[in-house]
């Protein structure tokens, strides 16, 4: 389940605005050709990160998995080659990262109290 980042911008379009055909993630996109767009999703495709419905006359397109499928994969993937195993390390690199709203602290102090009641 490894996407590129050009594979991360098509599949960011298909979570938020559900299945699309080439032309409207090309659209939403706003950059590059509509060749490399459908190149790209054609490759997506092959890979297994999109599936197709050819029943209508345009194809239209899904991502093949969910967001949340594809995140954990990578930090599965990145947390004992970057981060040493160490979920801390991970959680003060995405802390470092960017600035959290109050909101996605609150959810983040819910979620560790969850896991520690549940441990």
């Amino acid at each position: 389940m490894k996407a590129t980042p050009a594979e991360w911008d098509i599949l960011q379009v298909l979570w938020e605005k559900g299945p699309r055909t080439v032309r409207e993630v090309h659209e939403a996109l706003g950059a590059g050709g509509y060749t490399t767009t459908l190149k790209l999703m054609q490759i997506m495709l092959t890979k297994g990160l999109l599936t197709r419905d050819d029943a209508a006359r345009a194809h239209v397109f899904m991502a093949a998995y969910p967001r949340e499928a594809m995140q954990l994969s990578y930090v599965e993937e990145m947390l004992p080659r970057v981060f040493g195993g160490s979920a801390s390390a991970l959680l003060q690199g995405a802390l470092a990262g960017g600035k959290p709203t109050m909101d996605e602290l609150a959810a983040m102090r819910k979620m560790l109290d969850e896991y520690e009641e549940g441990a």
